[in-house]
Parts: C-alpha cells; sequence; structure tokens
C-alpha cells in the first residue's frame, strides 16, 4: 500500500526512481538538483537496490554514460539542472535520435549570467526542440508520479524515445511536502521489466548512431518528429492508466474553475498552486477567472489547449523564460500559435515571471489577471511585459 509521509521533494524524487528498479545511474550534483543524486547514491550504497551508480566528473560524461548504458538494455536516469544541462546539450539530441529511453529529472534553474542559482524556466526552454518528450510537475506528488510513468512511456515500444520530468528548483526540490510513495509491488505491477527493441552486444552487432548522408537525413528527422508527435497517444493511456490505480488523474491541460470564465491564466510548474489561490479570490470578487496549468509541455498538446481555451475572450500567458529578441516567452509563442486561425480565439498576452527566483504572490497574479482583462486586442510586435521590473 502507498504510504502518506512528510518528505523533501528531491529526496522523493529519488526515491520514485529507486522503486523502478533501475540499472544504471550517472548523475553529477548541481543545485538545486545535488539531493537527488546524493540521495540515490546512499540508496545504492546501503544495498536497497541493485544499481550501479557511477561517478563522472561531468553532466556530459553523466549523460553519455547512460546513454551507454542504454544501449546495452539497461534502464537508466540521470538528473542535472541549469548549466549542467547546458553542458549536456551535445549529446541531448543523440538521446532522442538513438531512440534510447533515458529518464531525467530536471531542477529547473535559471541560466547564467549573472549566476543566479533559483527557479525559471530558461534551462529547458533551451532543449524544447531536442526531441525528448517534456512532462512539468506541480508539486511533490506529481513529481513522483511522472517519474514513475516516465518509465513506462519512454520504453514502450511505440515510442522509445527520452523523457525529462521537469521540477521547480527550491519551490519544488526543497520543500516538504505530504507526498503519497507507492510501494515496490504497486511499482512492479504498473512498471513491468523493460524489453529494449535492439541491444549492443558483442555476440549480436548492431549499429547506433551511424553515419547519416544528406540522401536520408531528411527521412530521420520526420520519423523522429512523427514519432514524437505520436508518443502523446501512449502517454494518456498510461495516464489513464494510473488513474485506474492510483486515484490521480493527469491531463496534458489541467483545467481550474474555467466554468464561464472570460479570463484565463495559463501557468506551468510550480507556480500553479499560487495562480490557484489567485484564481480563488478573483472569483470571490465576483470576477469571471479560471486557469489552466500545462502538464505536457513536449509533444505539445494542441487539441487539448485549443478545446481549454474556447469561449475565452483573454488568454493570460505565464512565461517562465525570456525569448530575447523574441515576440514574447516561448510558452506564450507557442500559445499563439497553437491558437492561430481558431475562430474567435481569445486575445493573447504574455506576462514574463518570475525570472531568476524572484517572488510572485497571490496579489501579483490578481493584478497580472486584473489587467488582461481590459486588453480588446494585443499588439503582435509586442505582446508581452516583464512583470515587475523596478524602476520602470
Amino acid at each position: 500500500m502507498s504510504k502518506r509521509v512528510g518528505m523533501e521533494v528531491a529526496i522523493a524524487a529519488a526515491e520514485a526512481a529507486a522503486l523502478c528498479n533501475i540499472d544504471v545511474v550517472a548523475a553529477y550534483p548541481i543545485t538545486p538538483n545535488t539531493h537527488v543524486a546524493e540521495h540515490l547514491a546512499d540508496i545504492v550504497a546501503d544495498g536497497r537496490i541493485d544499481t550501479e551508480f557511477i561517478t563522472v566528473e561531468s553532466e556530459h560524461s553523466a549523460l553519455s554514460a547512460v546513454l551507454g548504458a542504454a544501449g546495452t538494455g539497461a534502464r537508466v536516469f540521470t538528473a542535472t539542472s541549469s548549466q549542467g544541462l547546458l553542458y549536456m546539450q551535445e549529446i541531448i539530441p543523440i538521446a532522442s535520435a538513438m531512440r534510447l529511453p533515458v529518464v531525467m529529472i530536471i531542477a529547473n534553474r535559471a541560466i547564467s549570467g549573472p549566476l543566479n542559482i533559483w527557479n525559471d524556466h530558461s534551462d529547458i526552454m533551451l532543449q524544447r526542440d531536442t526531441g525528448w518528450i517534456s512532462l512539468f510537475a506541480e508539486n511533490g506528488q506529481e513529481v513522483v508520479d511522472m517519474l514513475i510513468q516516465a518509465f513506462k512511456i519512454a520504453e514502450h515500444r511505440d515510442v522509445m524515445l527520452p523523457v525529462n520530468v521537469n521540477m521547480d528548483g527550491f519551490q519544488l526540490t526543497h520543500m516538504v511536502e505530504p507526498i503519497e510513495i507507492p510501494d515496490q509491488a504497486e511499482v512492479d505491477s504498473f512498471l513491468p521489466a523493460y524489453k529494449p527493441y535492439a541491444t549492443l552486444h558483442p555476440d549480436r552487432p548492431v549499429t547506433m548512431g551511424a553515419f547519416a548522408m544528406p540522401e536520408i537525413f531528411n527521412e530521420v528527422m520526420k520519423v523522429k518528429n512523427t514519432t514524437l508527435v505520436n508518443a502523446k497517444k501512449i502517454i494518456l493511456e498510461v495516464w489513464k492508466e494510473w488513474e485506474s490505480l492510483f486515484g490521480r488523474r493527469y491531463e496534458p491541460v489541467t483545467a481550474y474553475k474555467t466554468e464561464g470564465a472570460e479570463v484565463l491564466l495559463l501557468t506551468m510548474g510550480s507556480m500553479g498552486e499560487t495562480a490557484e489561490m489567485a484564481i480563488d479570490e478573483l472569483r470571490q470578487e465576483g470576477m469571471a477567472a479560471g486557469l489552466l496549468k500545462m502538464k505536457l509541455w513536449r509533444p505539445f498538446p494542441f487539441e487539448e489547449l485549443r478545446e481549454a481555451s474556447r469561449g475565452a475572450r483573454v488568454l493570460v500567458v505565464a512565461d517562465r523564460a525570456v525569448s530575447f529578441g523574441g515576440p514574447g516567452g516561448p510558452l506564450f509563442a507557442e500559445v499563439r500559435s497553437a491558437l492561430y486561425g481558431e475562430p474567435k480565439r481569445p486575445v493573447i498576452t504574455d506576462y514574463i515571471i518570475g525570472l531568476g527566483g524572484r517572488d510572485v504572490m497571490i496579489e501579483d497574479f490578481k493584478k497580472i489577471v486584473k489587467e488582461a482583462a481590459g486588453m480588446d486586442h494585443v499588439p503582435a510586435e509586442c505582446a508581452y511585459d516583464i512583470y515587475g521590473v523596478r524602476g520602470s
């Protein structure tokens, strides 16, 4: 039976990974994701799981090591954050190109410079086009659940792609929350033993990651993209199975108090819970406001977003990263593109918030929604505001 405990979210993430019978871990500690690697090392050292923990000298080596292990048929796991994720950049698209079901948890943190160790989404946004499935957790329970789900999604024969699970640095990683941790029997029932499609072995030579001439490169990229798009069907199936076993429902876009809402706020990550309280207060004040929370970033949930936003007059996107020189934040740009051509689409505006860990309070969300509610159009060339900039 699942056990409800108070636990730091990063520690809970390590516990969840350990429940998945991983064969190989290679992780290089980096703030604010250090506790995942440290706790997994303790679990392995204590003999709780039969796992090879590879001590590496860098994040580049960590991802390279798990790719090699995945190529031999091992179930693998790694963790990183911010500059560490950037250091993996050379290897990240290779994992998806080689169709290796790596699972990685990312403690989202601002990209330097200036040096900053606090949370925003600038690290993962630089990886959005690398072919990975990408999930966003709102709280500690979702971190645990999504990590276990990630292995089943990644290893499905119709997917065979890497998955990253995103948890906001500090705002989640270092928080102690009440979390239901499944027991080993429950996880074993949900997550079968991994059966790889092909493995590296001297007795059965295969080629992985071969050279591709221009004559076949287009075709390879199309297959990679088509597989990622089609993975949504499997993600939804896995989430439905999870709900049937554990009672917790997951959707690509979760709606909160959207009935009759004229103004919708869209968030991604841990700020969704703060935004919920802002919506509660706005509703009490008589404002028809609602909230959408995006949990699936890649593959992008086009149909679900269109359905969830239908009928709203204004859609306010809350971005946690800057697309420098662009029309707004990366989430906003994709949301606006997804809704292009929709009949009676809402006015879509963007507030870039919480950069580098800047607090965004209930009152801030209320102010943002109220400001946006007064808009009847947004200039295409300037559809965003970096909220709360001092001296502006």
